[in-house]
């Protein structure tokens, strides 16, 4: 197998509201190559949105829909019960959002992400995520859907003929099945950047990432993650990119 050389790194950004400030997008967006904005539902605004996209333009970032529940107060990290129709609806609803906006500033939108608690349950539930790609495939079959790498999203996301692209994460634990330790426990973030580049440098030269109980759990790290609401964002998203580079690794878009 040849070595892999290219990795996107993509962030969660745009999630600012109101007078509520979220991270420093701005100064992350001069080390990633991809952009999840959000789309006005778990966080953000149409003013936050439109100079996240036009920010992310400069930089020469490509542009995603960063589309979640609908729950501003819980940051769209709280499990909500909806229909495969209604997951339909607000992935048209957020996506076209973002598209529209893109548009209107010069660029085009790229791909899809979810967020948050509507991307982790889409994860394990085989309807949710096929709502959720047919919503992205009805919008624009050439959009790339990003999701967990393994799960159900890029799952049905392959069999409605999306382009898929496999997400891993450097700053979250991982449970055996694949799945992301839920938030709620205490070993779900890594907070230090070495034991981050650890095990991102071991998801792409490896193809696996070790489960809190030590289990080799297989991988396709297409796109990695860093969360641009953690404090120190910019930090991590920095340290990252360099030890990226120094194994010989390019930061690309997918």
């Amino acid at each position: 197998m040849a070595a892999q050389t290219t990795l996107d790194l993509n962030c969660d950004m745009g999630e600012s509201y109101g007078a509520w400030k979220m991270g420093n997008d701005e100064a992350v967006l001069g080390y990633v190559s991809s952009a999840n904005i959000a789309c006005g539902f778990h966080g953000g605004d149409p003013s936050t949105l439109r100079k996240t996209v036009a920010a992310a333009i400069k930089q020469g970032v490509a542009i995603g829909a960063h589309p979640g529940f609908q729950d501003l107060a819980g940051f769209g990290r709280r499990n909500m019960h909806i229909s495969p129709q209604e997951a339909y609806d607000i992935t048209v609803y957020q996506v076209a959002a973002v598209a529209g906006v893109a548009r209107s500033q010069g660029g085009r939108l790229h791909h899809v992400k979810a967020h948050g608690a509507f991307y982790n349950m889409a994860a394990k539930d085989a309807k949710l995520a096929r709502a959720m790609a047919q919503a992205v495939r009805d919008l624009d079959s050439d959009l790339i859907f990003y999701g967990l790498a393994g799960s159900a999203m890029i799952q049905q996301a392959q069999a409605l003929g999306l382009r898929v692209a496999s997400e891993v994460f450097g700053d979250r634990s991982y449970q055996p099945d694949g799945t992301l330790t839920p938030r709620t426990q205490p070993d779900a973030m890594i907070t230090e950047v070495s034991k981050s580049v650890e095990q991102i440098l071991r998801m792409v030269r490896e193809k696996v990432v070790i489960a809190t109980d030590g289990t080799r759990v297989p991988v396709q790290p297409d796109t990695l993650c860093i969360h641009g609401d953690q404090p120190n964002a910019v930090v991590f998203a920095e340290g990252i990119r360099k030890a990226l580079q120094d194994a010989g690794i390019s930061v690309r878009t997918v």
